[in-house]
């Protein structure tokens, strides 16, 4: 590819994954209650996970990252909510069925997951990024 052009998107969480996740919690605690065991060790697991979902859920619905940028060069960009631009390089990236998973890692901070689904990001972006992801390997 000689000459590649930038992406860019905005990045916004995916409804149905977050859906998903909530799903999972409310089986893990069905689970606890139709297992084996004692009454209050499955009152204990309930209420760790109902103590444990309002933050993570919080966390997932106001990610750091606003948006994100791959440049014709190869550079990504980050931007926060605070519209500050850092720099990244990409870690990995998975394809999953129609969906997209990149991990960035800023030059400060911890490493920055982005899911592309189709709930939040448009078939022809993630098209693009899995074709110039298959070219950069």
């Amino acid at each position: 590819m000689t000459s590649a052009p930038a992406i860019g998107f905005e990045y916004a969480p995916s409804r149905g994954w977050g859906r998903a996740c909530a799903g999972m919690t409310l089986l893990a605690a069905t689970a606890g209650w139709l297992s084996a065991l004692p009454w209050w060790c499955a009152l204990a697991l309930t209420a760790a996970l109902a103590v444990a979902l309002p933050p993570t859920w919080r966390a997932w619905r106001q990610p750091p990252i606003r948006s994100a940028g791959w440049a014709a060069d190869g550079g990504w960009t980050l931007r926060d909510a605070h519209c500050a631009d850092t720099p990244a390089t990409l870690l990995s990236s998975r394809a999953l069925g129609d969906c997209l998973w990149l991990r960035l890692q800023p030059t400060s901070g911890a490493a920055v997951n982005l899911l592309l689904a189709p709930d939040n990001s448009d078939a022809d972006l993630r098209r693009r990024l899995r074709m110039r992801l298959a070219a950069a390997c």
